[in-house]
């Protein structure tokens, strides 16, 4: 078709590029079913609509009575992606940042995809809502967006401020990094300073509630409190590959031993769900770093330091975590593979006062159990006692 429909034409024309971090010359394609597309081309200052052409860099998909209820609806882009009304792709920074900024909302703590200049370096985040912030921190391989329904959920409450970690997403990658909890502790305090905080609630996924835990440890005068989803612990059990990861180099990663097409089936063989859903848009963004050398290097720079951390010993996590003095909520599913609910008793021995919920899902609670989890969190991040 010549023209463009009427609903596209209306979102980008409201397009406002305060609210998306993006590279002049993103290519954002927009599918109206299955038989018309058009791309959304992103400038410094201005987008606009042109006929569909090569391989964009995200990829929307809706029906033509969705794409005229987002244009209708000022928050129908992102009540209709939570809903799966509209499918996003490839790029999440990118194709859930265009909804944000062609949605018309002028509201303070309206949803923002920005980048933050800190001493670390530039690490990607999105944010929205006011009151209170909250600092949520992904896992291995994860990026800002597998928090996205978090902020939808306490953005009503608190300011909650969704960071890339160096190494994933769309922050910086440095070479040679150490990529271990102390580092990434450091990158969130620096992220604070940039916002000018002088402390926030943090809630971390997997590896990133270990990078919260260390936060607490090591920074305790910026942390109000913690919730730890599922969070990465140090091994208790005998780790049989560690004295061969201690010698094989990460950067290793630099290298692309096999097509990213193989690399891409792997991933999705490996992983259920991974055609669909919350899951397919968490693979998308997964292999979006991992496909590039940093990324791939920043991986397993960062789960060589998971696998080796050292459980005792003076400097060992379980006895460091008997000096955590931040109050913490520890959200474990009853169906975790990765950190099994069995490691509850070891944390409820080290740190008694700590509160517990489980949950019947897997390693990723507030994807999997949405409701429940953001209820607890709420409730404790809300509470005035220790």
């Amino acid at each position: 078709m010549s023209v463009p429909p009427t609903a596209l034409r209306t979102l980008v024309d409201r397009y406002d590029p305060s609210v998306l971090d993006a590279t002049p010359g993103a290519r954002i394609r927009l599918e109206v079913g299955e038989e018309e597309s058009w791309d959304v081309l992103v400038d410094l200052d201005a987008a606009r609509l042109v006929r569909a052409n090569g391989q964009p860099d995200a990829l929307l998909s809706a029906d033509a009575a969705t794409w005229a209820r987002i244009a209708e609806d000022l928050r129908g882009g992102m009540s209709a992606f939570r809903a799966r009304r509209l499918t996003v792709r490839r790029n999440l920074h990118l194709g859930v940042g265009l909804l944000a900024a062609t949605s018309g909302d002028r509201r303070p703590g309206r949803l923002e995809f920005r980048s933050l200049a800190t001493d670390v370096g530039t690490l990607s985040m999105l944010q929205a809502g006011t009151g209170d912030p909250v600092v949520a921190l992904h896992g291995l391989g994860g990026t800002k967006i597998s928090f996205l329904t978090t902020v939808a959920a306490l953005a009503g409450r608190f300011r909650v401020i969704a960071l890339d970690l160096p190494g994933f997403g769309d922050s910086d990658k440095p070479l040679g990094a150490p990529y271990d909890a102390r580092f990434f502790a450091r990158s969130v305090v620096a992220s604070l300073d940039a916002l000018g905080l002088e402390s926030a609630h943090v809630v971390g996924n997997s590896m990133g509630g270990r990078v919260a835990l260390e936060v607490g440890l090591e920074h305790p005068e910026r942390v109000c409190r913690l919730a730890l989803l599922s969070s990465s612990l140090a091994w208790r059990r005998e780790r049989n590959w560690a004295s061969l990861l201690r010698v094989v180099r990460p950067e290793l990663g630099l290298l692309q031993v096999a097509p990213r097409g193989a690399v891409e089936g792997v991933v999705r063989r490996m992983i259920p769900g991974a055609h669909g859903g919350w899951t397919a848009a968490g693979v998308d963004e997964f292999l979006r770093a991992y496909t590039t050398p940093r990324g791939r290097a920043a991986f397993y720079a960062a789960a060589r330091q998971i696998y080796l951390e050292e459980p005792e010993g003076e400097h060992g996590f379980w006895p460091r975590l008997r000096m955590l003095r931040v109050p913490a909520l520890f959200v474990w599913g009853r169906h975790d593979r990765l950190v099994p609910i069995a490691f509850a008793r070891h944390v409820s021995e080290a740190l008694p006062t700590a509160r517990h919920v489980e949950l019947e899902c897997g390693h990723v609670p507030q994807l999997e159990r949405p409701r429940e989890t953001h209820a607890a969190i709420a409730e404790f991040f809300g509470r005035s006692d220790g």
